[in-house]
């Protein structure tokens, strides 16, 4: 299997440009998958890989999410997102039978049924809970089998018929060359059979919505926008296939004390003036709890300090981010006498120029009735 390092670039695999509508990305996998086709290349390994890497290429970039997550972070983004690896030919009749009026018909017959719908659910984590990672209980709603009817739709005492047009198969079939072409058939809607008598619990859908709750691991170094996959927690199938999975978006809460620039963190930091000018020691907040940094002499405002590998953990590899403390030279709004009269000896030194003492408003109404 090859790794992230040796994958092709998806856009590349289906010879599309980054920008392709889904139009587009669906008639190259269609020309790819044709010219690929194991019925096409009998014994031809080479063949039956590209056919492999372009349905992987498809299954991601036909998927909204999957897309803008490949785009951003390229393979390495598709870790947590799912991308499906396709070991088996016959799987991939199974995802994408339906794409392109089933062109892998002749493969399909007497496979596995269709593979249920995934589910979407989200939960929120604070930063902290994002940086050591967690556990957390999502909650979604997915189709339950009725008890009533037992699945089948129809009231009880009643069955199911076979539907007429495609005698019960749910499909018609097509031959053209060496390829089968199957169409779902539009007396049943591919179901295979027609309830006359609708089960009045589940309105002859044989499948009841319930909520379900589901506790899932959370790895260090999660972001806002990322996504995980729970396999096999999603809709049932609808013929007896496999389940599909349920995709958790992660938002994590802005902190009131750091601001997260991808693995790395930033801190701004208040400082006083004489710190900022005679150097000084500080505590400073980090994920870990407190640590003391020094402040060196002749800090200037917007000055940073580096702690390396206090950041935040990445998901795919080792390592943390660093903790970028920047600081901030506070000026106070307020000053005692004391502070005031410091200040102006420091300038006279410095030979700077600086506002006079302002007079209250008190002292300005008293000189006003004395002066009369």
């Amino acid at each position: 299997m090859p790794t992230m390092v040796d994958k092709r670039d998806y856009y590349e695999v289906l010879g599309v440009a980054r920008d392709a509508s889904q139009s587009e990305l669906s008639e190259a996998y269609r020309k790819l998958a044709l010219q690929h086709h194991p019925d096409r290349n009998p014994g031809d390994e080479e063949a039956v890989a590209r056919f492999k890497e372009a349905a992987e290429a498809f299954e991601v970039l036909s998927s909204a999410e999957k897309r803008a997550q490949y785009d951003r972070f390229g393979h390495a983004g598709l870790e947590g997102a799912g991308a499906h690896q396709f070991t088996d030919v016959g799987d991939i009749f199974e995802a994408f039978g339906d794409v392109f009026g089933d062109l892998f018909g002749s493969r399909r017959r007497g496979r596995r049924g269709r593979r249920g719908s995934d589910v979407r659910s989200r939960i929120t984590l604070d930063l902290l809970e994002a940086a050591h990672g967690t556990s957390k209980v999502v909650q979604f709603q997915r189709r339950h089998r009725c008890e009533t009817c037992h699945g089948s739709g129809a009231q009880p005492g009643t069955r199911p018929e076979a539907c007429s047009y495609c005698g019960g198969a749910g499909r018609i079939v097509q031959s053209r060359g060496i390829l089968a072409i199957q169409t779902t058939c539009p007396g049943c809607n591919g179901a295979g059979n027609i309830v006359r008598h609708p089960c009045r619990e589940c309105r002859g859908s044989g499948w009841i919505p319930k909520r379900v709750t589901r506790k899932v691991d959370i790895p260090p170094g999660v972001d806002d926008g990322n996504q995980m996959r729970v396999p096999g927690e999603g809709e049932p199938s609808p013929n007896g296939g496999p389940p599909g999975d349920v995709y958790v978006s992660i938002r994590v809460q802005p902190h009131p004390l750091f601001h997260r620039e991808g693995q790395h963190l930033i801190c701004q930091v208040p400082i006083g003036y004489s710190q900022a000018v005679l150097g000084s020691h500080i505590e400073v907040p980090t994920l870990d709890g407190r640590q003391e940094i020094e402040v060196a002499p002749g800090t200037q405002p917007g000055d940073v300090t580096t702690l390396e590998g206090m950041g935040m953990p990445d998901p795919h590899r080792r390592g943390r981010g660093d903790l970028l403390v920047q600081f901030q030279v506070e000026v106070p709004r307020v000053l005692d006498e004391t502070h005031e009269e410091l200040l102006r000896k420091l300038a006279e030194i410095e030979n700077v120029q600086v506002s006079p003492k302002r007079k209250s408003f008190f002292e300005k109404l008293k000189d006003y009735f004395h002066s009369g």
